[in-house]
């Protein structure tokens, strides 16, 4: 049998396209990623929120002061003779602290003294002379000049014993100026003039300082916002005036908190224009006298009660946002963005005063693995462990 010529192009041709779609085909295949599962949910850790009555506290700077401070000047000119005290001690008021050189001052007592009997001798002989001439004059035996000469003597001694008794008084007081004596009682410091030193010549030189440490005034500042915005709330009855609103708890540097409470004394009247902070100020016993002025502390306040509050880890609040301070919110195994009203942080949560409801699942962890569309898968959050809780476990439980 014979085949044309055009028989065989048009059998090669029908074999090269049919080549040609199974090549296509085959390329198409490759391009295309293999099926893939559909993704599960996004497992993320909440809050359940529960409502409950919280104690509001904030935790102020402040700064101890004494409450008495003197200091102890001379009051007369001369030589300092000696120290009565200790530095550093406790003295009491009236101890006598430093002798002053009081030669000078009782010879200035003795001539006023002396100044004083000449006086009174004076005033005698002329209430003498007086009461003699007067019988005289009423029966015009002398000039009324003369025995108005007598009168007028009369009265100049009177005054001259009243300015020498004057002068007395002066003298006994300057005598007694040269005793330094503690105006207050309390802790004295370091003396700042030493013995031989000339003092009190053309100002009270100042010799030392006496603070009173016991009670001890604590000064601390809060900003005039936050308590703006604490008392409206109180006005509103969103919360409770705390009844421990005058007890304030001192916290020392090193995280201890002193054993005695302080009473909240008052809040100042006026905003410091340049920090826009209220001064606040307690009164702090200080028994032991351990605490100094001047030291730095932190005040812990109870300022309310928020009688329905939830608290919340800080991290699970979204805060400055478009929509303010907001919270992810667990609803249908979808994240739903709520806004929420805070209040004052409680350490390492917030108090939330408005926004949720008992029984809310609040976000708390997984933040990054979420996105827009995300489905998630909501479990309990657990607060991590303090540092070293893992050696207080039970050899057994960890097994």
């Amino acid at each position: 049998m014979q085949i044309s010529y055009a028989e065989v192009r048009r059998t090669r041709g029908a074999a090269l396209t049919a080549a040609f779609v199974l090549l296509l085909a085959a390329c198409s295949d490759k391009g295309q990623p293999p099926p893939q599962a559909a993704a599960g949910p996004v497992q993320v850790g909440v809050v359940t929120v529960r409502t409950g009555g919280v104690q509001l506290s904030s935790e102020l700077p402040g700064r101890l002061e004494a409450v008495r401070t003197a200091q102890v000047r001379a009051r007369v000119a001369g030589i300092l003779t000696k120290r009565l005290f200790n530095e550093g001690s406790d003295v009491k008021a009236g101890q006598v602290l430093f002798q002053i050189d009081a030669a000078p001052y009782q010879a200035a007592l003795d001539s006023a003294r002396a100044a004083l009997a000449r006086a009174q001798a004076n005033k005698a002989q002329a209430q003498a002379n007086e009461e003699r001439y007067k019988p005289l004059a009423a029966a015009k035996a002398i000039s009324q000049q003369d025995y108005l000469n007598l009168q007028t003597q009369l009265k100049q001694a009177d005054a001259d014993l009243l300015s020498s008794q004057a002068a007395l008084r002066t003298a006994q007081i300057n005598l007694g100026y040269a005793s330094v004596v503690a105006p207050i009682s309390g802790r004295i410091g370091r003396a700042l003039v030493t013995e031989g030193a000339l003092v009190g010549q053309g100002e009270a030189t100042q010799l030392a300082q006496i603070q009173q440490i016991d009670p001890l005034y604590v000064n601390f500042t809060q900003p005039a916002t936050e308590a703006l915005r604490l008392r409206r709330a109180i006005e509103a009855g969103r919360l409770d005036r705390s009844a421990g609103a005058t007890v304030v708890r001192v916290v020392l540097d090193d995280g201890s908190v002193h054993p005695q409470p302080a009473k909240l004394l008052f809040s100042d009247l006026t905003v410091d224009q340049a920090s826009g902070q209220i001064t606040l100020r307690a009164e702090l016993p200080n028994p032991k006298g351990e605490l100094l002025p001047g030291l730095y502390v932190r005040v812990r306040i109870e300022q309310a009660t928020a009688p329905q509050a939830v608290l919340l880890p800080q991290q699970a609040v979204s805060r400055g946002g478009p929509q303010g301070d907001s919270v992810l919110v667990v609803v249908g195994q979808k994240p739903v963005r709520r806004p929420v009203r805070l209040g004052p942080a409680q350490g390492k949560q917030w108090v939330v005063l408005e926004g949720l409801k008992p029984g809310d699942k609040v976000v708390a962890d997984g933040f990054q693995k979420l996105r827009p569309d995300s489905t998630v898968q909501a479990v309990e959050w657990q607060p991590p462990a303090a540092p070293g809780a893992a050696a207080s476990v039970p050899a057994s439980a960890a097994r």
